[in-house]
């Protein structure tokens, strides 16, 4: 049987770096290829093809000839890799810059760039053993992207293809078709931002990733060359803060104690005699965020002034009911949740087959399960990748000259590595999510401070080499907390072990409750921070945000024994629970970053892009609320009455605009 394209390629790289004088082409061709098939036409496609691979991967290549020879002449030329091509030099850290890079390898809660800071991280790994520490309680800050148009921008801006996509326009208010050759993203005043050249207006633009209102769609035969030396951080601290507006909002009385809260009642005046509403000024700077939030309170809430708020409410609400009432799709679920990935390639294969060799040769000894868990694939996955290297080594070698992996007990060891014992260098993916995660923890005092973050990027910088400058395409959000006086409470607790009284607001039950918690770790997701909690009231485990916190202050009591958190860090936002209700989502391609955001069991992918997922909810009252905010890219499909109770909402929330 022919070999795979991973394992050809895999041989050809050893060959070519296990030589000093270099191999000619019929050589390779006999003891690499083990083609007789005689056509030279073909064979020489295929090892150029094998060589612009290779070159991908950072691999140059390099052509020696003899003293007076051509290099076209196929019989006298000769190939090698040099011993140190495309190596990541050894980055050698400390136990305090251990635990900043994992707090920036952490940081992306999901999507393309938490996968690629993983990989950075095993490549680190790599060149050593990850030192023992524990991430300190109270800094575990996430970013959390801005759903699947946030992936493929990233993608798009890595490969340097332009992109398309339908922007609601701020300053007309229509929405229109944009072409946009992207030069970085980054987020400010708490939205995501695209910078780029935009075709139609021949100038630089400014894109708000919350107005991009369909799937971006990536013109892949395309190129452009951004501008030299751009950064994008520079470029969004140019950005003026939006002004600050107020808003008329006609509140049902009794209701939305969360809005009332920030609110005035507008010129002392009630709302239309007999209404049973009141009308109250809300103070804002975005109103796609304010449209957002006065959406998912449906019949509860109606905007009244400006206009363009109005408008942009409605927007939302005639989306989220067309698609509500559109027929369900067919879908099958699998027998356990889809991962949304890409296809596997052969160059994927090969990639992570050049990251497990060295990391291999650095951790002996791990179990098999681990080492699958630490790659992000299944034991299946690993044994296949293992299979494959165990076959491979130098041409025509001796059965020392293969790699030798063994995996005696489910525990596996390399001793024998063909000088594949250093990982290749960062890719442009790897160094921005580590660069850019460990310039977001300059915001947060107890990380920036001892000056661990800052010798561990110089360090990284210096590793990354040309890809670590493009990192300057990315800037994360601010992670600083709103409220440091409630933090620096929580994380006190959390490290004397001490129990706290709260004053709690919640939003989707519409009270202020007051209970004792035990609280375990603190986290965020962009600038909103959060703590895990015992709860006393409900007896199980809560996440509370901050900013919902009234009052907190120490009860004088000790945690209670045998509880603990939930496992896996980052902490999970919510707690799966026995008597959660399953239901059944439908999400557009748009919107198909909830499934991860709510942690969908089950998915089903559908023909246009979007999927179907199946995700458990202790609390289903305010689920019309989310199709409502969502604004068309969520429906429920099952349990019927909680579509139809959606449906309901949202011709209650349009009624209130006059249908």
């Amino acid at each position: 049987m022919p070999v795979s394209r991973t394992e050809r390629l895999l041989n050809l790289l050893i060959a070519l770096l296990n030589t000093r004088y270099g191999l000619r082409r019929s050589e390779l061709r006999e003891k690499v290829y083990h083609d007789s098939s005689g056509n030279d036409v073909a064979f020489g496609r295929m090892f150029e093809r094998d060589k612009n691979d290779l070159r991908q991967f950072g691999f140059e290549v390099e052509t020696l000839t003899d003293m007076g020879w051509s290099e076209d002449d196929p019989a006298t030329t000769r190939y090698r890799i040099g011993k140190e091509s495309n190596r990541l030099p050894d980055v050698q850290l400390g136990p305090d810059e251990w635990t900043v890079l994992l707090l920036a390898s952490q940081l992306w809660e999901r999507a393309a760039l938490g996968t690629a800071a993983q990989s950075a991280l095993r490549k680190l790994q790599a060149s050593g053993r990850l030192a023992d520490v524990a991430l300190p309680a109270g800094v575990q800050p996430r970013i959390k992207p801005a759903g699947q148009a946030f992936d493929d921008l990233v993608s798009a801006l890595h490969a340097r293809h332009p992109v398309t996509f339908m922007y609601l326009a701020g300053s007309t208010g229509n929405e229109e078709l944009r072409t946009v050759e992207p030069w970085g993203l980054g987020s400010r005043f708490g939205q995501w931002y695209l910078v780029g050249h935009d075709r139609a207006r021949q100038a630089p633009r400014h894109f708000r990733l919350s107005r991009i209102t369909s799937a971006v769609t990536t013109l892949e035969k395309e190129l452009y060359t951004p501008p030299a030396d751009f950064n994008v951080r520079r470029e969004l601290d140019r950005l003026p803060e939006l002004p600050l507006r107020t808003a008329v909002v006609e509140v049902r009385e009794g209701k939305l104690l969360a809005l009332r809260r920030r609110s005035s009642v507008e010129g002392g005046a009630a709302g239309r005699p007999g209404s049973g509403y009141e009308r109250l000024a809300v103070q804002y700077r975005d109103p796609e965020a304010l449209a957002e939030e006065l959406a998912s309170y449906g019949p509860d809430a109606q905007a009244i002034a400006p206009p363009g708020l109005v408008a942009a409410v409605l927007r939302r609400l005639r989306a989220a009911a067309e698609f509500s009432a559109e027929p369900a799709p067919a879908y099958s679920f699998g027998a356990a949740r889809a991962v949304a990935v890409r296809k596997r390639t052969s160059e994927d294969q090969l990639r992570r087959m050049l990251q497990l060799v060295p990391f291999l040769v650095h951790n002996q000894g791990l179990h098999i399960q681990d080492v699958a868990d630490r790659f992000g694939i299944t034991r299946k996955e690993l044994e296949d990748d293992l299979q494959i290297l165990i076959c491979s080594g130098l041409p025509e070698g001796y059965p020392d000259d293969l790699l030798d992996i063994h995996w005696d007990d489910d525990h596996v060891y390399i001793t024998q590595d063909l000088d594949l014992t250093k990982p290749v260098r960062f890719t442009v993916e790897e160094a921005c999510a580590l660069l850019a995660g460990l310039e977001t923890l300059n915001g947060l005092p107890e990380v920036a401070e001892g000056g661990a973050l800052e010798s561990v990027t110089l360090k990284l910088l210096a590793a990354a080499g040309e890809e670590g400058l493009r990192a300057a395409s990315l800037a994360g959000p601010e992670v600083a907390p709103a409220d440091a006086a409630t933090h620096a409470t929580v994380r006190q607790a959390i490290e004397s072990r001490s129990q706290l009284r709260l004053r709690y607001l919640s939003p989707q039950q519409d009270t202020i409750t007051e209970r004792d918690v035990d609280p375990f770790r603190l986290y965020s997701l962009d600038n909103t921070w959060y703590f895990e909690a015992y709860c006393h009231l409900v007896h199980g485990l809560r996440n509370f945000r901050l900013d919902r916190v009234q009052d907190v202050h120490p009860n004088g009591a000790p945690v209670s024994a045998g509880i603990t958190p939930a496992e896996g860090v980052p902490a999970r936002l919510f707690t799966a629970s026995d008597d959660d209700t399953t239901v059944t989502v439908q999400l557009t391609r748009r919107g198909r970053g909830l499934a991860d955001d709510y942690y969908a069991e089950r998915t089903a992918e559908l023909p246009d892009g979007g999927m179907v997922a199946e995700i458990r909810f202790g609390t289903t009252d305010w689920l019309p609320m989310f199709v409502a905010q969502h604004g068309g890219s969520a429906r429920i499909l099952a349990p019927g009455e909680l579509a139809e109770a959606s449906r309901r909402w949202l011709a209650a929330s349009l009624a209130r605009y006059g249908g």
